[in-house]
């Protein structure tokens, strides 16, 4: 480990966009209004993408703005404990740290409610950006959270088009929350504004639908969303697991089956896993066979995240994930 807690001799992932705090009811299966008390737990897509990163071994930074202010300070040293290097972290004197409310309601699937009014993370402005870092990146994945408003649209579009000029890989998993957005066709169009840009997009079935406007996830939905850029295509499937969309193959790979307590997390645990295996050796998106081992390692992990509630506590090291595959 280097001194400032970040793996040496590795390719760096960085990951762009918002961290905040979820309030999760302490009993499950209950609306917001029926929670008696709430937990906090740690989050925001690509925050988690860093963390599960540095969890599996990898190398990872995170670039986004906090307020300064207890929850701000409290997530940027989560992240430093977590091994992510915060050479990207700002903190915004006038701003407060991102807040969602999130039950699980009785079949696992999650209601949001989001305070951001507006939060630090939506004023992160082109120029506050550490480029140098961005520079640096071997991979740079972003959501599209971050594209909802000025400043921090524009910053995210710089970020982005630094980071391809550099030659990083680049990932984008929309991470759709339509609460956030003032309208479904804004969201739909906003998230697709960008598409052509990546490397590398994940969906979640629940996406690939809203965003094709079909109500059938199969082949044919899945090529609508295709560009001829693309290196790789995923759209994961929960607990039916995910398939993949490359230039020259396509396929499926099977889910690992566990006793599901909360799903959050497991797509950005999924996305982590891959990225981290893919960073050093980008040969495996080429070849069908290593890049299936991959994603069911991406898969295992991402089954991991849901057997524990949050999603930072949850996600697998190496070892989990490899115990769950060799069947320990």
């Amino acid at each position: 480990m280097a001194a400032n807690g970040v793996v040496s001799g590795k390719s760096l992932i960085v990951s762009f966009g918002e961290m905040l705090i979820d309030f999760v009811p302490t009993v499950s299966g209950v609306s917001l209004a029926e929670a008696p008390g709430f937990l906090k737990a740690p989050g925001g897509a690509p925050a988690n993408v860093a963390i599960a990163v540095s969890r599996l071994g990898g190398k990872a930074s995170f670039v986004g703005k906090l307020g300064d202010d207890e929850f701000g300070r409290m997530l940027a040293d989560i992240l430093k404990q977590n091994g992510v290097s915060d050479d990207g972290i700002l903190f915004d004197q006038g701003a407060r740290t991102a807040l969602a409310f999130v039950t699980l309601r009785a079949d696992g699937e999650r209601e949001f409610m989001f305070y951001r009014n507006p939060s630090a993370d939506m004023l992160l402005k082109p120029e506050e950006l550490n480029l140098d870092l961005i520079r640096s990146a071997k991979v740079f994945h972003y959501g599209s959270i971050s594209l909802i408003v000025e400043p921090c649209r524009s910053a995210h579009l710089k970020a982005m088009e630094v980071a391809k000029e550099a030659g990083a890989l680049l990932s984008y998993d929309p991470n759709l929350r339509l609460p956030l957005w003032p309208s479904a066709d804004e969201a739909r169009k906003q998230i697709l504004s960008i598409w052509d840009k990546a490397d590398i997009v994940k969906v979640s079935d629940v996406e690939l639908e809203f965003l094709t406007g079909s109500d059938k996830v199969d082949d044919e939905t899945a090529k609508k969303l295709w560009r001829p850029n693309f290196t790789l295509l995923l759209v994961t499937l929960g607990e039916k697991g995910s398939l993949y969309y490359t230039k020259k193959f396509h396929g499926a790979v099977d889910a690992f089956h566990v006793n599901t307590v909360d799903t959050t997390g497991a797509g950005d645990s999924f996305v982590g896993a891959l990225l981290s295996k893919i960073v050093d050796d980008t040969s495996i998106l080429e070849d069908e066979s290593k890049l299936r081992e991959v994603l069911k390692f991406a898969n295992a992990c991402g089954a991991i995240t849901t057997t524990k509630k949050g999603a930072i506590p949850a996600l697998p090291t190496e070892a989990d994930a490899l115990a769950l595959i060799n069947g320990a």
